[in-house]
């Protein structure tokens, strides 16, 4: 059995700990790894560590801080296939999307190798009469990354390090237990392309212990990504000890279908979106509400298409659905789709009881599709984050938009139309951050940010994007003067140059 190590500046150590964490293969349901639940005192080390690297870091001139990312960004390209197989092995996903989960490590590092443009201030010479004004952007210190484990990959090496640490700041990543072992790889990467001890750093523990790094003075903001009721206690004890905090939370998309929508490619998309991942993503598309005149032929191609799915081991490449993370997991949805049976919405397909041959005891769960459902039913407004479908019947634009804002999350919200005017006001009504127009995941590329609204997200820039850079940077501004000898002798102005034109 595996033993994993934390890292801490720049060395990879054994914990003292006597909790561990298993690590789970979910095709087969083995353990095949133990995370440390790491003490109090290592997590406070690894805190003086990236406090300690800070100093240095921070007066590293940012060329030399993205020629780093650029050599890992080549290392990632590098080891591509292993690093895809050891994301679909600690967590289910199958080869195309663990693959997808790298890239979006390669997106972010991209754009943080571009930081010196972004970082770029402003100035403006003679504010007043002999004065100038600038603007630069600076590092902030030590931020602190609360990991979920559904994108082992992107979520702590593509939304929270490489604009971090581009920008000049130092980052410890509270990894998930569940899926540690993909953050260690990269961070092993990261290493390997040069950067220095503390700059990064990668720890397992509980959240008790974790807590540590909301109350901190070393921890100057903290990236969060989780459950909505965990999102909000972060970002209020956290904002509560001075710290600027990102925390994205839960969703429960919606897919609006009108009458005029492109049948089978309507439902290629929602069976992309709703089963991709096993449906363990904030931008799945689990819910859609279907206009009347389309809705029994929609329902009818999904389900067809949902049934095609080859439901298989993550790392066989042919696979089209994988398992769900762990047994705890599995068992939690299984307990909503009972939910869903008793509240009387229609399971048109039921995903229990699935078994792949020569691997009985993964964690699998078929695709599922509840029709029917209505708004007082908690299947079609809670998220369940696994491959459950619940499809609602509108009659009218108007109700769609409505049914849609309604929910407390707002994390995506899609059209599929065929009409322009329908999908312009679609998208200006909306609550939703991200809106797609036929296109089931409207997740941006990277130079924009991933933008939830009203619970899906707390704080005030976003992650990725010019938010991204705001984030973790602070803006310094230096008014200035110069005189000669004549000057200096004449009386100071109250406002000394602080009023514009004067």
């Amino acid at each position: 059995m595996e033993k994993l190590k934390y890292a801490c500046n720049g060395k990879w150590l054994d914990s003292k700990t006597d909790k561990w964490m298993d690590v789970y293969d979910p095709s087969t349901g083995e353990v095949i790894a133990q995370a440390p639940c790491c003490t109090k005192e290592e997590l406070q080390a690894v805190l003086d560590a990236a406090q300690a690297a800070y100093k240095t870091w921070s007066k590293t001139p940012v060329i030399a801080r993205t020629q780093i990312l650029y050599k890992f960004r080549d290392l990632v390209i590098k080891n591509m296939e292993e690093l895809t197989k050891t994301v679909a092995r600690e967590h289910g996903k199958v080869w195309a999307e663990a693959e997808g989960d790298l890239l979006k490590v390669k997106e972010p590092v991209e754009l943080a190798c571009g930081v010196a443009s972004l970082m770029q201030g402003e100035s403006l010479m003679e504010t007043s009469s002999g004065y100038d004004s600038v603007l630069i952007r600076e590092p902030i210190g030590v931020f602190g990354g609360i990991v979920p484990f559904n994108f082992p990959a992107m979520i702590p090496f593509g939304w929270m390090t490489p604009l971090c640490i581009a920008t000049g700041n130092c980052i410890v990543l509270k990894s998930s237990s569940t899926t540690p072992m993909t953050s260690i790889r990269l961070l092993e990467l990261l290493m390997e392309a040069g950067l220095p001890p503390g700059v990064v750093s990668v720890i397992t523990t509980d959240r008790t212990v974790g807590d540590l790094m909301l109350t901190s003075p070393i921890i100057k903001g903290i990236c969060f990504v989780g459950t909505t009721g965990v999102g909000l206690q972060v970002y209020s004890k956290a904002a509560a000890h001075g710290k600027r905090v990102q925390a994205q939370c839960e969703a429960k998309n919606h897919a609006l279908v009108m009458n005029d929508a492109h049948l089978e490619r309507t439902a290629m998309g929602i069976i992309n979106s709703a089963f991709g991942c096993a449906g363990e993503r904030c931008m799945a598309l689990p819910t859609v509400a279907a206009q009347e005149g389309i809705h029994d032929k929609l329902v009818e191609r999904i389900v067809a298409n949902a049934k095609a799915l080859k439901i298989g081991c993550a790392y066989d490449k042919s696979s089209q659905l994988g398992p769900v993370v762990n047994k705890k997991h599995m068992d939690n949805i299984l307990k909503w789709i009972d939910i869903g049976v008793k509240e009387g919405a229609r399971l048109v397909l039921d995903g229990r009881g699935v078994k792949v041959p020569g691997l009985e005891n993964g964690f699998f769960i078929g695709p599922t599709i509840f029709d029917n459902v209505t708004e007082d039913m908690s299947i079609g407004r809670d998220e369940i984050f696994g491959p459950v479908l619940a499809i609602k019947k509108v009659k009218t634009f108007d109700e769609g938009v409505a049914l849609i804002n309604n929910n407390p999350f707002a994390n995506g919200a899609v059209i599929y139309t065929s009409s322009g005017l329908y999908a312009r006001n679609f998208s200006l009504q909306i609550d939703g951050g991200m809106v797609g127009i036929n296109v089931g995941i409207p997740v941006p590329v990277g130079m924009f940010p991933f933008s939830g609204h009203k619970q899906s997200f707390f704080g005030d820039l976003h992650c990725l994007g010019k938010d991204g850079v705001r984030f973790f940077t602070e803006s310094k501004v230096i008014t200035s003067t110069w005189f000669d000898e004549d000057a200096a002798t004449k009386k100071v102005d109250t406002w000394d140059g602080s009023v514009g034109g004067r």
